[in-house]
Parts: structure tokens; sequence; C-alpha cells
């Protein structure tokens, strides 16, 4: 089964424009896809394309790469001989993927695109990560892609319900309601997203099995231990306590603040013993990082204090499978739950997680802001998540707060709009009710996320 996927696009429209003139390097988690998107463009758009699973192949592979960077001709006549392809000149496609763990052979994109005769698609994880590019020169010839797993739009497109997304979008720009019986709808699509996630394997197990959430959790709990076996291959200075983050990761999202708090993790930790654990989890796309920002009336990114962060998993999915074993999703009926609108507190962090999950595919740097109150002895302004326009001279931000139960306060929003009014392009609430406009806050339903 063939998933539709946005960044077949970006390609489409990226071999055109640069015509050779520079690899792509799609990075990602893994099992997100990347090798397969690769090799239906390589088929569909080219005369021949070779595939290099740097994973798995040979030594004698690699030996080119060492061996003949001064004789191409020779190179590209050993690879074309052993992988039975013929090669032709700007009609062929070379994809390497998980070049990570061959960074030789990323080295010599320099070479390959200034020879010109083919074009080059790098995939990879943990790309920036010291051990991958300590001993190499790191090539200018490369255009950097990110790919996550499925989102929102590209999910409903596979249940066959693409339609819908248009009509979303027409009315947030007119800011009016769903007719109540299409709300329905996009809230169930909505949950499903939530269950079922957006890694392919499980979204594909989920159709072909006429929708069984059970054989989707079975590809997610296998993902989840390939992602957990990577942890244990990982620097051995770190690798503690990246499996420590991610193994608490829903135990996090859980509490009420949801940011990690180091001296809970282990006894006289702090924020700085841990860069080298976000900046991995962060560099291999497992976890989409959001960041407290002290100051966001100048900017976002110039403010944030990396000893305030909130870690989310880089799909919602396995958040469900990772939080809840095989049992507990039965016992506690938790696919009921959700679909019933029955969220209790702890699995209303399923609901943040989402929006993180929607903001971060949609291009979004995550960041969010709490203001303590040093007279009530609390914080008093809770924002979870704050996102820009981007603008150097026009910036605005907008603040968003995320509600599952459809009975909240927007005390603390109310108090960040008057503090920062001239820089507030719009405030939203997302929450599972219809689009409303409250005191001239935007409240909309989470399936919107994709129009912020």
């Amino acid at each position: 089964m063939k998933l539709k996927r946005k960044m077949y696009d970006k390609l489409l429209m990226l071999k055109r424009t640069l015509n050779g003139r520079k690899a792509l390097l799609i990075e990602g988690a893994r099992r997100i896809g990347k090798s397969t998107i690769c090799e239906e463009f390589g088929k569909n758009e080219y005369k021949s394309y070779i595939l290099i699973d740097f994973a798995k192949c040979p030594n004698e592979v690699k030996d080119y790469f060492q061996k003949h960077m001064n004789d191409l001709d020779t190179f590209f006549m050993l690879i074309s001989t052993y992988y039975g392809v013929k090669l032709y000149e700007r009609e062929s496609l070379l994809i390497f993927d998980e070049v990570q763990m061959y960074p030789k052979a990323r080295e010599c994109i320099k070479y390959f695109v200034a020879d010109g005769r083919y074009d080059y698609i790098e995939t990879g994880s943990l790309i920036s990560i010291k051990e991958n590019v300590k001993d190499i020169v790191i090539p200018s010839e490369e255009r950097h892609l990110k790919m996550y797993p499925l989102d929102f739009e590209e999910f409903c497109d596979a249940l066959g319900e693409v339609r819908i997304i248009g009509y979303i979008q027409k009315c947030f720009a007119d800011r009016i309601p769903l007719e109540k019986e299409l709300h329905h709808k996009a809230m169930l699509l909505f949950k499903q997203y939530m269950l079922v996630g957006g890694m392919p394997q499980s979204v594909i197990a989920f159709l072909e099995s006429r929708k069984d959430f059970d054989r989707a959790d079975m590809e997610k709990r296998d993902i989840l231990s390939l992602y957990r076996s990577d942890i244990m291959k990982i620097d051995a200075k770190y690798r503690s306590k990246v499996i420590a983050i991610f193994d608490q990761i829903p135990g996090l999202l859980s509490q009420h603040e949801k940011r990690v708090v180091f001296h809970d993790i282990v006894a006289g930790s702090k924020a700085e013993q841990y860069g080298d654990t976000f900046f991995w989890l962060s560099d291999s796309m497992i976890s989409n990082e959001c960041f407290m920002c002290n100051d966001p009336n100048i900017g976002l990114s110039i403010n944030e204090n990396r000893a305030y962060v909130k870690c989310y998993l880089g799909d919602t999915g396995l958040l469900v499978s990772h939080a809840f074993d095989e049992n507990e999703l039965l016992e506690d009926e938790v696919y009921k739950q959700i679909l019933c609108d029955k969220l209790n507190m702890n699995e209303g962090m399923l609901y943040e997680n989402a929006i993180a999950q929607m903001l971060t595919a949609s291009g979004h740097k995550l960041y969010f802001y709490t203001h303590y109150n040093p007279d009530k002895h609390r914080n008093d302004i809770e924002i979870d998540f704050l996102i820009s326009n981007n603008s150097k001279l026009k910036y605005k931000m907008y603040p968003i707060e995320v509600k599952s139960g459809k009975k909240y306060s927007i005390e603390s929003l109310k108090r960040f709009k008057e503090k920062y009014s001239e820089r507030i392009g719009e405030c939203y609430v997302i929450h599972p009710r219809n689009l409303s406009l409250k005191e001239d806050i935007v409240c909309i339903p989470p399936y919107m996320t994709i129009c912020l």
C-alpha cells in the first residue's frame, strides 16, 4: 500500500529548480518512510536509480568511496556493475540511505555534485551528532529537508478523506464553525490520528486491518523497540541520560506543567548536564523539544531558556503505545475513552503532544511561556505554545493554549494578551469544541491546528 507524502512534491520541485547543483539531504526519525519515498521518486522521475543502504552495504562498496574519488569514471563503473543498474547522464539518481552510518560517503558529495553527471539524495538521522561528523568535512553542496511522520492532512488522505481538509481551511479563513456533522467527522479523524499516529507502518497496518487499533499498536511497539535499541548503541557518556528521558516522556507529559524537572530524574541533576541528551533526542527526531521563552516581547529564539524544556514524542501514536502497555490499553479502555470524549487529565497529554506534532510538521519551532507571581507564590500565566510569523521587521507572536476538556478558563491567556498586546497577532485556544470567538480569542478545534 502506497501513502501519498508531501515530501514527494518537494523533491519534484527541487529536482526542477536545482538541476543537480546540490544534493538533497532528507533528515528524519527512523521508520518515517524516507527510503520508501526516495525509491518511489527514483522509479517515477528517473530513467534509473541506485539505492546504497549504508546500514547493510558491504565493505567492498564502501571501499569505492575511499579509493576512487580521484577517478569518478571508475567509481561509477564499479557502482553500476555491483548493483546491476545502468547509469544515464542527467537521467539517473543515486540514493545514499542512512548516510550517517558511513560519513565518508557524505563527504564525497562535493565531488559528485561538481562532476554533475547524476542527481543525489541522502537520507539519515543523527546527521549532526558529534560521532557522525567528527572526521569529515561537511559538504556545502547539500540542501537539507526535514521529514516527519504523516501529518494530519496526509493521514486524512490515507483514509480517503482529503476533501474535508479544504473545508476545514476555508472555515478557519472565514472564522466560521464547521457544519455540525462535519465537525464530528473531523474530530473523529483527529482522534484516530492521535491513537494511530503518523508512522507509515502503523497507518498501513490500521488500514489493511480495517481500522484495528491493536494491529497498529503492534507496529508502533516494534518501532519503540528499535528506538530503544538505537539508544543503547550511543556513546556511553550520555546513554543512560537519554534512556532515562526517553522512558520518562509519558510521565513528564502527564504532569501539570509538563516540563522536565531535572533533579526529579536523578537527585542533584542540573539542566546543563543534559545538553548532549536533548541534542541526541532532537537530532534523531524522536522528540520535539519545546523551550521556555523568557521575553517573547523581543523574540522567541533569542530569548529561549534551555534550562526549562518540555519533551514531546515526535509521534503521538507512539506516545500512546509508550504510555500504556498492551493490557492497559484494553483494561483502561483507552481507545474508547478517547473516541467517546472521556479523556482524563493524564490522557490529556495526548492532545498537547498531538498539537506539538502538528505545529512541528508545519515548520514551527516550539516555545512556551510561564510567569511566576511572587505575591501569589505560583505561576499566574502559563502559555502552552508560542509561535511567531518569523518576521524581523514586523514581528508578531501567537500564543496558544491547549484544552482537552470542554470546560476551561482563559484567564492566563487574557493576562498574557494584556501584558504583550502590541506584539500579539492573534490568540488561540485549541479545544474539542467547534470554532468560536471569545473576547477576541479564536477558539478552534484541534484539527484546525494545520491552519496556524
